[in-house]
């Protein structure tokens, strides 16, 4: 969701960190009509060897890369800069025992702490891009402070909730590195019948077969 919701950017080079498939970095791509060119990066071998299959199978191979490794050995050995940086990173620091090695990375924070992608994306963000995040509310609201402390600026902030009468239960972020006015705003999934919003579909519907 926050591939769809970031602000579009007409020039420069995008990133997305811990592709997995590279669902997040096509539907950039398809965003951008395949203006921009987007790396993507993941630690798990198979993940990186899917993505390239789907980047190759897409109407923009040519402005998708796949890379495999770990984000913050990416961040130290690489010199250009993002002018937008996307991420549904790992969301919990602890919890049950997942199925698969994999699933554990994307499930929790133990393969990419919040304060380590913080790091490298401050290593890795132009000067006036943005990072711009999905994650659970508690989390957001936990990351947003250790950013602001670190002198990230937070752009813009939706509140998720699946119904009106729910309270949210995810946060989409935008962060900078500059001062910025914040945008603070709401997002609805679905109304009192169990439709898809307005407001979603007018966000999502170009990604979502379901509509």
């Amino acid at each position: 969701m926050a591939c769809c919701w970031a602000p579009v950017i007409e020039a420069g080079r995008a990133l997305d960190i811990g592709t997995g498939s590279g669902l997040v970095a096509l539907m950039l791509a398809q965003r951008m009509h395949g203006a921009i060119s987007t790396d993507a990066v993941d630690l798990d071998p198979d993940a990186c060897r899917q993505a390239r299959d789907n980047f190759t199978a897409s109407p923009w191979a040519t402005s998708l890369c796949a890379v495999e490794g770990d984000i913050c050995a990416y961040a130290d050995r690489v010199s250009r800069r993002y002018k937008m940086i996307v991420s549904n990173p790992p969301y919990f620091d602890a919890g049950p025992a997942c199925a698969t090695p994999a699933r554990e990375r994307a499930r929790y924070t133990r393969s990419l702490s919040h304060q380590a992608l913080l790091t490298a994306a401050a290593a890795l963000l132009d000067a006036d891009g943005t990072l711009a995040l999905i994650l659970p509310y508690a989390a957001g609201e936990a990351l947003i402070a250790r950013a602001l402390a670190q002198g990230w600026w937070l752009q813009r902030r939706t509140d998720v909730s699946g119904r009106a009468d729910l309270p949210p239960h995810r946060l989409l972020l935008a962060l900078t590195r500059r001062p910025m006015p914040l945008i603070h705003d709401t997002l609805t999934l679905r109304d009192p019948s169990g439709a898809w919003t307005p407001a979603f579909r007018a966000l999502a519907g170009d990604f979502y077969l379901a509509f």
